[in-house]
C-alpha cells in the first residue's frame, strides 16, 4: 500500500517543485546569449547587434527593467526590437525607461500583437491544436505612444516598411513587416530585391511565419530577426520546444539557424524573449534572454 502511494506522491512533489521553479525562479533568471554570425562582406570588421524581443513588460516588473538597463554596457552598434514589448496600458513609459541609453544608439523595431492589444487568457490546448484558438481582440493598448517613443529617439519603424541606417560606418538596408500572427503583414509593400549595394541586408518580423521568411530569403535579405515563440517557453530537456505558436518548425524555436535554399541561405535568429504573458507566467528549460550577435566577415 505504501508503495502505491509513494509513486503518485513523488510525481505530485516533482510537479510542485518544477512549477515553483518555472514560475518563481527561471522566469526571472535573465540571460545574455552570445552568438557569432559570419554574414558581413569579406574583411569587414565586426558589428555588434543587440536583439530584444517579447518583454511583455508590466510597470511593476522592477527586476526585468533593471536588468534591461544594464544592456547598454554591451556597447552594441545596433539594437533590433522584434515586438511584444508591453503587456499593460501603463507600461509604455516603463519600457522606454528600461531601454535607457540604448535609445541613443541606432535601432530598428516592429510591433507585435501584444503591443496592440491587452493580453488575454488562452486555452493552453490551443498551442497544441491552433484550431481551438478563437481569436478575440481585447482592449487596445497605447501602441502609438510606444511607436512614437522609439521613432522619436531615431529608431526606424519597419512595420511594412523599408529603410536604411549608417551603423559604424556601414550602410545597412532593412525591410520589415507588421505582425503576421494577427495578419497585419503586407509584404507586397516591401517586396523586391534587397539593396545589393548595402553592406548588409536585414529582414525583421515579429512572428517567424514561413510565408514571410520565404519571401525575405527569396529577396536576398541575408540576416533575419524574429521573436514571438518564447523559445517554446516550456521546453522538454534534450527534446527542446514542444510548440512554437506559429508555422516555424520546433527546431528553430530559438537561436541561430540557416533559412532558405540555394548556395547562400539567409541567417535566421529567433529570440526566446524576455518575458511571458501575465496569464502564463512560467518558463522551464528556457530562461528569458536577450542576444548579442557579433556579425563577422563571411567565409
Amino acid at each position: 500500500m505504501r508503495t502505491r502511494l509513494a509513486v503518485p506522491l513523488g510525481l505530485l512533489t516533482s510537479a510542485v517543485l518544477c512549477g515553483g521553479y518555472a514560475t518563481g525562479i527561471e522566469r526571472v533568471s535573465f540571460r545574455l546569449r552570445r552568438v557569432e554570425v559570419p554574414v558581413l562582406p569579406h574583411r569587414s570588421r565586426p558589428l555588434r547587434v543587440l536583439h530584444l524581443s517579447d518583454a511583455h513588460l508590466l510597470p511593476g516588473q522592477r527586476r526585468k527593467r533593471d536588468w534591461m538597463r544594464t544592456l547598454d554596457g554591451l556597447h552594441p552598434d545596433l539594437v533590433v526590437n522584434t515586438g511584444d514589448s508591453i503587456a499593460h496600458p501603463e507600461a509604455v513609459p516603463a519600457f522606454l525607461d528600461s531601454l535607457g541609453p540604448l535609445l541613443d544608439r541606432p535601432g530598428v523595431f516592429i510591433l507585435g500583437s501584444n503591443d496592440y492589444y491587452s493580453p488575454r487568457f488562452k486555452n493552453p490546448l490551443a498551442y497544441l491544436w491552433p484550431r481551438l484558438d478563437r481569436r478575440r481582440y481585447t482592449d487596445e493598448l497605447p501602441w502609438k505612444d510606444l511607436r512614437d517613443g522609439m521613432v522619436g529617439a531615431g529608431w526606424l519603424d519597419l512595420s511594412n516598411a523599408r529603410g536604411s541606417l549608417r551603423v559604424d560606418g556601414r550602410r545597412l538596408s532593412f525591410a520589415g513587416v507588421d505582425d503576421p500572427h494577427i495578419r497585419r503583414d503586407r509584404y507586397d509593400l516591401v517586396a523586391g530585391a534587397a539593396d545589393s549595394d548595402a553592406d548588409l541586408t536585414v529582414g525583421v518580423t515579429h512572428s517567424p511565419e514561413p510565408r514571410v521568411l520565404d519571401r525575405f530569403a527569396a529577396d536576398e535579405y541575408r540576416l533575419l530577426f524574429a521573436g514571438h515563440t518564447h523559445g517554446g517557453q516550456l521546453r522538454v530537456p534534450w527534446l527542446g520546444a514542444v510548440v512554437t505558436n506559429c508555422g516555424l518548425d520546433r527546431a528553430r524555436a530559438r537561436g541561430l539557424s540557416r533559412y532558405g535554399v540555394g548556395r547562400n541561405p539567409a541567417w535566421l535568429h529567433v529570440s526566446a524573449g524576455l518575458g511571458t504573458s501575465p496569464y502564463a507566467p512560467a518558463r522551464f528549460a528556457c530562461p528569458p534572454e536577450a542576444t548579442l550577435l557579433t556579425l563577422v566577415a563571411g567565409r
